[in-house]
C-alpha cells in the first residue's frame, strides 16, 4: 500500500458552520491593478531582449543596493599637508564622479520615459535597453564613489550615513523603475512616470547631501512652474478639442480627435514628469536634451490636435477657440526650452561686457573679410562705433561707482584708450565712405579697426579672460563626465564583448584616460575656487591639454570596440558614449586653445609657485615624521614609491637639461614648456619622496629622504628663477655660469635622493667594499703562496662558484624588493672578498703567468662593479629602456671573466677546464629559466626556434617536419585570406546597402570629429605646393561649404559637407608657422559648426515637420557661413604679399593700358606739354625714379624668398615707382613735343617695356613666394630680374639719346635688337634660325 496517514488540520480562517439549504460566498481570490499574465499577447524578440536587459540591470542594482550597506574601509591616514590634500582631491574627484554618474542616470531615466511614451508596436526597445543599461552601469559605479566619499565624510556629524542612505533610496527608485517599465508588468503609465519622479527627488536629494547642487532653488521652481503652464495650457486644449468632437458628426473623425487630445494630454503630463527627473541636474547637457525632446513630444502632439480638429468640423468659433488655445500652449512651451537653452554654468549672469566685446570681435572680423567692398566696411564700422560706444559707457559707469580709486582710475584711462581707438576708426570710415575705389582707404579702415580691437582687448581683458577661463571650465567638466560615462560603458560591455585584443586595447585606454581625469577635475575645481589666480588658471589649461590626447585614443578604441559587442544594449550606450566624448573634446580643444591665448605666457611664474608648494608639504612631512605622524596614502607602497621616485629622477633630470638649453637660446615661449614640465616631475618625484619616507620604518632613512627630497625643490626652484632672468639676458656670460652651476647643484641633490632609497645604500656599501678589496692588485710584488697548488686551485674553483651563484642571485634581487637587493649585494661584495684573496694566492703558484692572473683579476673587480651598478639602475627604474639587457650582459661579464681566471689556472688539467666552465655557464643561464618573460636577446621568435634546431641534436627532425606543415599552411592561409577578403567586400556591400540617413549622419560627423582632433596630433607634414597653391585650393572648399550649407536648409539632405571639410582640414595640416596656428583655430571652429549642421540636419530628417528643429538648422547654416567667411580672412591675412602681388600686378596692367593711349595720342601727334617745359626738366626725375625701380627689383626677389610682410612692402613699392615713373617719362614725352612724334613713341614705348618687364616679374614673384632656392620657378624668377633691370638700362639709354639727336637712330635700332633677343627667349626653337638672321642685319646696319 502507498497510502500514508492523513492529517486532520483546521482550515486557514479556523472551523467553519455548516449551513444548509444556502450557498455559501465564493471562494476565490482577487487581484487588484494588474493584468493576468496569462492572458498577455507573446512578447517580440525586441521585448523578449529588453526583458533580459531589465533582469542584468535588476542583479546590478541589488548588488549595488548590498555594497551601500557600509563605507569603505580606509587605513589611518595622516594629518599632514599632503594628506590632507589627498583628501581633499579624492573628495572633489569623487563627486564629480557621482555628479557625472547622477546626471547619466536623471538622463536615462527621462530617455526611458520619451522612448516608452507611445504605442509599444512602435516602441524602440534597444533604445529603451540601453537607457536601462546606462542607469544601471553608472549606479555600479556611483556605488562604488559613495562609499569611498562617505568614509571621508565620517568626520562630519552624520555626513556618510546621511549619504549612503540617500544613495540607497536613490537605487531602490531604480529598481522600481525597472519593474514599472518590464513589456510583461502590465503596469499603468502613470506607474512609470511616478517611478521617473521618485529617481528625480532622490536623485536630488544625493546631491545635496555631497554638495553638488549647481541649480538653485529658484530655477528648479521657475522651470517647474513653466512646465505646470505648459500642462494648463494644453489642459484648455484638451478641453477645446473636446467641445470638438462633440459636434463631430463622423465617428472616425470623432475618435480622432479624442485620440489626438488624449495623447497631448500625455505628452504633456510626460513633459511634467520628465522636467521634475531632469530638474536636479538640469546643467548637463544630456538631461537638458532629454527635457527639449519631451517639449518637442508636446509640440508634435499639439500639432496633431490641431489637425484633428480642422478635420473634424468647419466651425469657425470651435476652430478660433482650439487655435488661440494651441498657440497659448506653443509660447508657454517656447518659454520653457528657451528657459532651459539659456541656463549658464552655476547660474552666473552673463557679463556686462560680454555682448559688446563680442560684438566687436565679431564685427572686425566682418571688416576684414570684407577687404575691397568699401560700402560693407563702412557698414560694419558703423556697427562697430555703436558697440564700443555701448562699451565706454559701461565702463565709465562702473568707474563712477567704483569705490577703489586705483580701479576707477584704471576703468576710464582704459575707456579713453578705446574712445581714442573709436575716434580714429570713425575717420578712416569716413575716407573710406568718401572714397570708395581707394584701396589705401580701406587699408587704413582695416588698420583703424585693427587698432581699436587690441584697444577693446586691453581696455575689457579681464572680462575676456574670465569669459574663456568660464568657457574651458564647463567644456573640461563636461569631457571629463563624457570620460567617466564612456569609462562605465566600457565595463558593461566587457562581459559581451569577444574580440579579447580590442577589449584590452579599450581597457588600457580607459586606465589612461582614468589617470588624467583627477587632474582635470583638480584644475577645474582650484579654477573655480581661485579665479583670480593665474597659477590655477594654468593648471586647468595645462590638465586640458594632457588629456586630449588619451581622450582621442580612448575614442578611437571605443568605436573600434562598438562592432565587437554582441549585446546590442550595451554597444549602442558604448557608441552613444564615444561620440559624445568626441564632441565634448573637440570643445574642450577649441576653449583651451582661445584659453591659452588669453592668459599668455605664465608657465614659469607658476612652475615657480608649484615648486614652492612642493617644498612646503615635504616640510610639513619632515614635521609629522618627527613626530611619528607620517602614514601612507592609500595605495602607497614602499616598492611602488621607490620605482616611481627612481623614474621621475631621469624625468627630473631631462627637462631640466632642455630649461637650460632653451634658456641659454632665449626662446621664452620653450623656457616656459620645460618649466612647465619640470614642475610636473617634481610633483611625482615629492609624491614619491614622502611615500617612501612613509613606508620605511627607519626614522633615520626617512628624514634623510624628504631632506634630500626638500633640497631638490630648492635647488629646482632657484634653477627656475635664475633660467628667468637669463631669458632677459641671452647673452650674460655670468647669468650663463651661475645657471651652470645651480644646474650642478640641483643634479647632486638628485642623486643624493636617489641614494636614499632603501637598498641603494647597502649597494653603494658593496661597491666601496670592491673598491677597497681590489686595491690588494695594486701592489707590485704578489704575496708568496702559504698552501699548496691542490689546495690553492681548489679553494679559488670553490670561491669562484660561490661567486657566479652570488651574481646570479643579485640579478634576480635587482628584480624583486630593496630588501633582496641589500642582501644579496652584500653577499656579492663578500664573495668577491674571498674569491679575490684566492686569486691571490693561486698567483702566488703561477710566477710565469701571474701578470695575467692579476689582469684577469682586475677584470672580474670591474665587471662586478658593473654587475652592482646595472643592478641598482635597474631596481630605481624597472622600465628604463635596456635596463635589464644591460644587466644581464653584465651578469655574463663576470661569469666570462671568471671563467677566463679559472682556465688560466687549470691548464695542467687537460678538460677539468672546459667542464668547469661549461657547469659555470649553466649555472649563469638557469636564472633565466626562471623567468621566461624576460628578453635576452634581439633575436625573433623564429629565429629564436631556429638556434634551438641548430643547437639540438634532434634539429633536423623537427625542422623537417616545420618545412612540410609550413607549406601546407600557406596554401591553407591563401585560401582562407581568399574568403576573408570576400567576406570582407559582401560586408562592406551589405552595410552600403542598410546605411540609414541616422547612419550616415553618424559616419559623417565622426569623420569631422577625427578630422580636428588629428590637426593636434604630432608635426604637421612638409608642405607639398606653395601657400597660394594651397590658399586658393582651401578658399574653393570653404565656399563650397558654404553653398552646400545653404543648399541643405532648401533641400534639407545630410548631403556630403563632410567630405569637403576634409579636403580643407587635410589643406590646413601644412606647417605654415607663422599664420597657421589661426588657419587651424578658424579651420576647428568651422568643423564645430558642420558637425552641428549635420545633426540637425540629420534630425530634421527624422521628424521634417518639426518646427524646432527647423530654426535650429537655419541658425547652424547661418553660422557655419560666418565661419567660412573667418577661414576666408584668416587665409586673406596669411598671404598679404602674395595678395599685395596681385593687386600691383592689376595696377600695372592699368599703366600698361595707359601707355597705350599714350602712344597713340603721340602718334596721331597730339601729346603735347601743357606748360613751356623742356625735356631737361624731366630728365633727372627720370633717371631718379627709375634707379629707385632697380631698387625695388632687387627687393621682389628678396621678398620671395623672405615672409610676407616683406614680400608685400615690396609688392606695394614696386607698383608705386612705376606709376611714378610713367607720370614722368610722360611728362617728358610731352616736353618733346608735338612736332616730333617718332621720339615720343621710342620714349613711351621704352618705359612701356620697363612696365611689361615689372608684370613678368611680379607674377614670377606670386609663383615663387616660400619655394626652395632651387625650385624651378625661383629660376624664372631671376630669368625676369634679369629682364626689367635690362629694360630699365634700355629705358636710360633712349633717354640719354634724346637729348642727342645724332644718336636716336642707333639707339632705336639697339632698342628693337633687345626687344628681339627677349622675344627669342620665349619662343620655339624652330624660328629661331630665322630672328637671328634678322638680329645679325639689325647689327650691321646699326654698324
Amino acid at each position: 500500500s502507498v497510502a500514508l496517514p492523513g492529517v486532520i488540520r483546521s482550515g486557514s480562517i479556523g472551523t467553519e458552520s455548516l449551513s444548509m439549504g444556502t450557498m455559501p460566498s465564493a471562494q476565490q481570490q482577487i487581484t487588484m491593478g494588474q493584468m493576468h499574465r496569462g492572458h498577455m499577447p507573446p512578447l517580440s524578440s525586441a521585448q523578449q531582449a529588453l526583458m533580459g536587459t531589465i533582469n542584468t540591470s535588476m542583479q546590478a542594482v541589488q548588488k549595488a543596493q548590498i555594497d551601500l550597506g557600509e563605507v569603505e574601509n580606509l587605513p589611518p591616514l595622516g594629518q599632514d599637508m599632503a594628506s590632507k590634500v589627498w583628501i581633499q582631491n579624492k573628495m572633489d574627484e569623487s563627486k564629480h564622479e557621482i555628479h557625472s554618474q547622477v546626471d547619466a542616470i536623471t538622463a536615462g531615466t527621462a530617455s526611458v520615459v520619451n522612448l516608452t511614451a507611445g504605442d509599444p508596436t512602435d516602441t524602440d526597445y534597444t533604445a529603451v535597453g540601453c537607457a536601462i543599461t546606462t542607469i544601471s552601469s553608472n549606479l555600479t559605479e556611483m556605488s562604488k564613489g559613495v562609499k569611498l566619499l562617505a568614509a571621508l565624510m565620517e568626520d562630519d556629524v552624520g555626513g556618510g550615513n546621511n549619504l549612503m542612505r540617500a544613495a540607497r533610496t536613490l537605487a531602490g527608485a531604480v529598481s522600481d523603475l525597472l519593474i514599472a517599465v518590464e513589456p510583461a508588468s502590465g503596469e499603468p503609465r502613470q506607474t512609470v512616470l511616478t517611478a521617473a519622479g521618485s529617481i528625480g527627488q532622490a536623485s536630488g536629494d544625493l546631491l545635496r547631501q555631497i554638495g553638488e547642487s549647481e541649480t538653485d532653488e529658484r530655477f528648479q521652481d521657475i522651470l517647474m512652474n513653466l512646465a505646470k503652464a505648459v500642462a494648463n495650457a494644453a489642459a484648455m486644449l484638451v478641453l477645446k478639442a473636446k467641445n470638438v468632437a462633440q459636434v463631430a458628426e463622423d465617428s472616425v473623425l470623432q475618435n480622432r480627435v479624442i485620440a489626438a487630445a488624449t495623447q497631448c494630454a500625455l505628452s504633456t503630463s510626460q513633459l511634467v514628469a520628465c522636467a521634475k527627473v531632469v530638474s536636479p541636474t538640469i546643467s548637463s547637457p544630456v538631461c537638458q536634451e532629454q527635457l527639449i525632446e519631451a517639449g518637442k513630444l508636446v509640440d508634435r502632439s499639439v500639432e496633431s490636435c490641431v489637425q484633428a480638429c480642422l478635420s473634424a468640423t468647419e466651425d469657425g468659433e470651435l476652430l478660433k477657440q482650439v487655435s488661440a488655445a494651441a498657440s497659448v500652449v506653443s509660447q508657454s512651451l517656447g518659454d520653457l526650452l528657451q528657459h532651459v537653452r539659456q541656463y549658464t554654468s552655476r547660474g552666473e549672469p552673463i557679463g556686462r561686457y560680454d555682448q559688446a566685446t563680442d560684438t566687436i570681435m565679431t564685427v572686425t572680423e566682418s571688416i576684414f573679410s570684407s577687404m575691397g567692398d568699401a560700402g560693407e566696411m563702412v557698414r560694419q564700422a558703423r556697427v562697430l562705433a555703436q558697440a564700443t560706444s555701448d562699451l565706454v559707457n559701461a565702463m565709465r559707469s562702473d568707474a563712477e561707482a567704483e569705490v577703489d580709486v586705483d580701479n576707477s582710475k584704471k576703468l576710464l584711462a582704459a575707456a579713453k584708450l578705446l574712445a581714442d581707438a573709436t575716434a580714429r576708426m570713425v575717420e578712416a570710415a569716413k575716407g573710406a565712405a568718401a572714397y570708395p575705389e581707394n584701396e589705401d582707404q580701406q587699408q587704413r579702415l582695416r588698420e583703424a579697426a585693427e587698432g581699436l580691437r587690441v584697444a577693446t582687448n586691453a581696455a575689457a581683458q579681464n572680462a575676456i579672460k574670465k569669459k574663456l577661463i568660464n568657457r574651458l571650465e564647463n567644456a573640461a567638466k563636461q569631457a571629463a563626465a563624457a570620460a567617466t560615462q564612456t569609462i562605465a560603458a566600457a565595463q558593461n560591455a566587457a562581459a559581451s564583448n569577444k574580440n579579447t585584443a580590442a577589449h584590452q586595447q579599450l581597457v588600457q585606454s580607459c586606465k589612461a584616460v582614468a589617470d588624467h581625469i583627477p587632474q582635470l577635475v583638480q584644475g577645474v575645481r582650484g579654477s573655480q575656487a581661485k579665479s583670480e589666480d593665474l597659477s590655477a588658471q594654468l593648471a586647468l589649461i595645462i590638465a586640458s591639454q594632457n588629456f586630449l590626447q588619451p581622450g582621442s585614443k580612448m575614442v578611437t578604441s571605443t568605436k573600434s570596440s562598438v562592432p565587437t559587442v554582441t549585446d546590442q544594449a550595451a554597444a549602442m550606450q558604448l557608441g552613444q558614449c564615444a561620440k559624445n566624448l568626441a564632441t565634448c573634446l573637440a570643445e574642450l580643444r577649441t576653449s583651451v586653445q582661445k584659453a591659452h591665448e588669453a592668459c599668455g605666457p605664465m608657465e614659469i611664474d607658476s612652475a615657480l609657485t608649484a615648486i614652492q608648494t612642493l617644498r612646503s608639504e615635504l616640510q610639513d612631512a619632515m614635521l609629522a615624521a618627527v613626530n611619528a605622524q607620517l602614514k601612507p596614502l592609500p595605495g602607497e607602497s614602499l616598492e611602488k614609491c621607490a620605482q616611481d621616485l627612481g623614474s621621475t629622477s631621469k624625468s627630473v633630470g631631462s627637462s631640466m637639461a632642455q630649461l637650460l638649453t632653451c634658456a641659454a637660446q632665449g626662446n621664452e615661449h620653450y623656457t616656459g614648456i620645460a618649466a612647465r614640465e619640470t614642475a610636473q616631475a617634481l610633483r611625482t618625484l615629492a609624491q614619491a619622496a614622502r611615500g617612501v619616507a612613509s613606508s620605511t620604518t627607519d626614522p633615520k632613512a626617512a628624514a634623510a629622504m624628504l631632506d634630500s627630497a626638500r633640497d631638490v625643490m630648492e635647488g629646482s626652484a632657484l634653477l627656475i628663477h635664475e633660467a628667468k632672468q637669463a631669458l632677459i639676458s641671452p647673452g650674460d656670460a655670468e647669468s650663463q655660469q651661475r645657471l651652470a652651476q645651480v644646474a650642478k647643484a640641483v643634479s647632486h641633490s638628485l642623486n643624493n635622493c636617489v641614494n636614499c632609497l632603501p637598498g641603494q645604500k647597502d649597494v653603494d656599501m658593496a661597491l666601496k667594499s670592491i673598491g677597497e678589496a681590489s686595491k690588494k692588485l695594486l701592489i707590485e710584488t704578489m704575496p708568496s703562496a702559504s698552501k699548496s697548488f691542490q689546495e690553492a686551485q681548489s679553494e679559488l674553483n670553490q670561491t669562484a662558484a660561490e661567486l657566479n651563484q652570488s651574481a646570479g642571485e643579485v640579478v634576480h634581487a635587482s628584480r624583486g624588493s630593496s630588501s633582496q637587493l641589500a642582501v644579496a649585494s652584500g653577499k656579492f661584495s663578500e664573495d668577491f672578498d674571498e674569491f679575490l684573496d684566492a686569486g691571490i694566492e693561486m698567483a702566488g703558484h703561477t710566477q710565469d703567468d701571474q701578470v695575467q692572473v692579476i689582469g684577469n683579476l682586475k677584470n672580474i673587480s670591474m665587471a662586478s662593479s658593473k654587475l652592482l651598478l646595472a643592478a641598482k639602475s635597474l631596481s630605481v627604474d624597472p622600465a628604463a629602456a635596456n635596463a635589464k639587457h644591460l644587466l644581464a650582459a653584465a651578469a655574463r661579464a663576470v661569469t666570462d671573466s671568471i671563467n677566463q681566471l679559472i682556465t688560466l689556472c687549470t691548464q695542467q688539467a687537460p678538460g677539468q677546464n672546459e667542464c668547469d666552465n661549461a657547469l659555470r655557464e649553466l649555472e649563469a643561464v638557469r636564472g633565466m629559466l626562471d623567468n621566461p618573460n624576460e628578453p635576452v636577446s634581439d633575436l625573433s621568435y623564429f629565429d629564436c626556434i631556429e638556434s634551438v634546431m641548430e643547437n639540438s641534436k634532434v634539429g633536423l627532425q623537427i625542422k623537417q617536419p616545420s618545412d612540410q606543415t609550413a607549406s601546407h599552411t600557406h596554401d591553407a592561409i591563401e585560401e582562407a585570406a581568399q574568403l576573408m577578403n570576400e567576406a570582407v567586400e559582401d560586408i562592406m556591400v551589405t552595410l552600403n546597402e542598410a546605411a540609414s540617413e541616422v547612419g550616415m549622419v553618424g559616419g559623417m560627423v565622426e569623420s569631422i570629429a577625427e578630422a580636428m582632433a588629428k590637426l593636434d596630433e604630432g608635426t604637421p607634414p612638409l608642405p607639398d605646393g606653395s601657400f597660394v597653391d594651397y590658399q586658393t585650393s582651401m578658399v574653393k572648399h570653404s565656399k563650397a561649404i558654404a553653398v552646400t550649407a545653404q543648399e541643405m536648409l532648401r533641400y534639407i539632405l545630410c548631403i556630403n559637407i563632410h567630405g569637403k571639410y576634409l579636403i580643407i582640414y587635410l589643406i590646413s595640416l601644412s606647417n605654415w608657422i607663422s599664420i597657421g596656428f589661426q588657419i587651424k583655430t578658424r579651420v576647428q571652429e568651422l568643423g564645430h559648426g558642420c558637425i552641428f549642421l549635420v545633426q540637425k540636419a540629420g534630425a530634421l530628417q527624422i521628424t521634417p515637420s518639426d518646427g524646432f528643429t527647423k530654426r535650429e538648422l537655419i541658425q547652424c547654416a547661418r553660422a557655419v557661413t560666418e565661419k567660412v567667411s573667418l577661414v576666408l580672412s584668416a587665409l586673406q591675412t596669411g598671404n598679404k604679399g602674395t595678395q599685395a602681388c596681385i593687386t600691383a600686378a592689376s595696377a600695372v596692367s592699368g599703366i600698361i593700358a595707359d601707355l597705350d593711349t599714350t602712344i597713340m595720342f603721340a602718334s596721331a601727334g597730339t601729346l603735347n606739354a601743357e606748360n613751356d617745359e623742356s625735356f631737361a626738366d624731366h630728365r633727372e626725375n627720370i633717371l631718379k625714379t627709375a634707379k629707385a625701380l632697380v631698387e625695388d627689383t632687387k627687393m621682389l626677389v628678396s621678398g620671395a624668398a623672405s615672409g610676407q610682410d616683406r614680400l608685400a612692402q615690396a609688392a606695394q613699392s614696386s607698383a608705386k615707382t612705376i606709376t611714378q615713373l610713367t607720370d614722368v617719362v610722360k611728362l617728358g614725352a610731352a616736353s618733346i613735343g608735338a612736332d616730333d612724334p617718332e621720339t615720343q613713341v621710342v620714349l613711351i614705348n621704352a618705359v612701356k617695356d620697363v612696365a611689361k618687364a615689372l608684370a613678368e616679374l611680379i607674377s614670377a614673384t606670386k609663383c615663387a613666394a616660400g619655394k626652395a632656392a632651387d625650385d624651378p620657378s625661383m629660376y624664372q624668377l631671376k630669368s625676369a630680374a634679369k629682364v626689367m633691370v635690362t629694360n630699365v638700362t634700355s629705358l636710360l639709354k633712349t633717354v640719354k639719346a634724346v637729348e642727342d639727336e645724332a644718336t636716336r637712330g642707333t639707339r632705336a635700332l639697339e632698342a628693337t635688337i633687345e626687344c628681339i633677343k627677349q622675344e627669342l627667349t620665349v619662343r620655339m626653337c624652330g624660328g629661331r634660325v630665322h630672328v637671328w638672321m634678322l638680329v645679325l642685319l639689325l647689327s650691321l646696319i646699326t654698324d
